[in-house]
């Protein structure tokens, strides 16, 4: 059931470079940066992609995270089989194949090539900074 109550805040990434990675959504996905602050002894960027902030902060004082996952390495998305976050996602109204070769030239690695994984429903995904997993859906 619906509970009108709750609605979709924000997504918090922990980042080993908390400026290259909001450098890379900005480069890469057109992302625009919010805000920059410190926050609980470490950087804190707060990141703009369409209707979704990302927060991306760095290591706090005492926190010794582990290393992340290479998304470069991703290949059949199927096996993929850690407990925890998967990935996340955007929709993309747009031609997906021509902005993964946009992309791609930006620098940016693809996990997942573009595919039709319905008919004329085309998915894919991109390796970002610190182990992060985004799926791009053309709607």
């Amino acid at each position: 059931m619906h509970d009108p109550r709750f609605s979709f805040d924000h997504i918090h990434l922990i980042s080993e470079d908390p400026e290259q990675a909001a450098r890379w959504y900005c480069d890469i996905l057109g992302a625009e940066v919010e805000a920059s602050y410190e926050l609980r002894g470490a950087p804190q960027i707060n990141v703009r992609v369409g209707a979704t902030t990302i927060i991306i902060r760095g290591r706090r004082p005492g926190e010794d995270p582990s290393a992340p996952r290479d998304m470069r390495h991703f290949g059949d998305y199927s096996s993929h089989d850690e407990w925890g976050v998967d990935h996340f996602g955007f929709r993309f109204r747009g031609d997906l194949r021509a902005f993964c070769e946009e992309i791609k030239k930006k620098g940016a690695v693809l996990a997942v090539e573009p595919w039709e994984f319905s008919p004329g429903s085309l998915l894919c995904y991109v390796a970002a900074p610190d182990g992060v997993s985004i799926e791009l859906v053309q709607v």
